[in-house]
Order: structure tokens, then C-alpha cells, then sequence
């Protein structure tokens, strides 16, 4: 069992920056592929970014490459997401899940955080 508890969000100007955190309980953090997904209001989740156990290989989505950078550290069961450039468009509840495989498919991620809510404003 793993839980997830994300941090970070609020509201910032567009062109701007955050950065969320996900912390993970439990000891077998590094067992895990790890992700971020995001939701806006009356859309579907939408997959942003997928980091491997080793954090050797990641994939963002194409709506933020160039502007998102996932990142994780094991010794402190921590997955980040760096966002920059920041548009309006990039409001939603953003989420962090840990699953076997670091691929798009919400389905093939088994645990999920609470999400974190970000704000752009134009």
C-alpha cells in the first residue's frame, strides 16, 4: 500500500512557475513508476508527465514538453513537477499516482494522491 500526498499548488500569473511535490509512504517508493495527471473542470484526466522507478527515463505529454520537468528523489520518496511558462490552459487539479509502469494510461497506475489545485491567470 502505497499514499500519496501532494503539495504545491495555488495561483500564479501566466508565464509563471511552480513546483508540485507528492510525497509517498512506505518503503517501497523506489519499486514504483511514478506519474502526474491532471483535471480541469468538465474535462477528462488528462496524463502530463511518467518517470521510471530509477528516475532514468521520463515522458511528458506533448501539451508541456519543453515547459514541465518530472523528476523524483527515492531517498526522500518525493516525485516532483516542475512547471515554467505556465499558461492558462494549465488550470486544473493535478494529481501524482505511483503504478508498475511509467506509461500515459491512468489504468496503469494503482495508487493515487488527493490532488493539488493550480491556478494560471491571464
Amino acid at each position: 500500500q502505497v499514499q500519496l500526498v501532494e503539495s504545491g499548488g495555488g495561483l500564479v500569473q501566466a508565464g509563471g512557475s511552480l513546483r508540485l511535490s507528492c510525497a509517498a509512504s512506505g518503503h517501497t517508493f523506489s519499486r514504483y513508476a511514478m506519474a502526474w495527471f491532471r483535471q480541469a473542470p468538465g474535462q477528462d484526466r488528462e496524463f502530463v508527465a511518467a518517470i521510471s522507478f530509477t528516475g532514468s527515463s521520463s515522458i511528458p505529454a506533448d501539451s508541456v514538453k519543453g515547459r514541465f520537468t518530472i523528476s523524483r528523489d527515492n531517498n526522500e520518496n518525493t516525485v516532483y513537477l516542475q512547471m515554467n511558462s505556465l499558461k492558462p490552459e494549465d488550470t486544473a487539479v493535478y494529481y501524482c499516482a505511483a503504478g508498475k509502469v511509467a506509461g500515459p494510461r491512468g489504468t496503469e497506475y494503482d495508487y493515487w494522491g488527493q490532488g493539488t489545485q493550480v491556478t494560471v491567470s491571464s
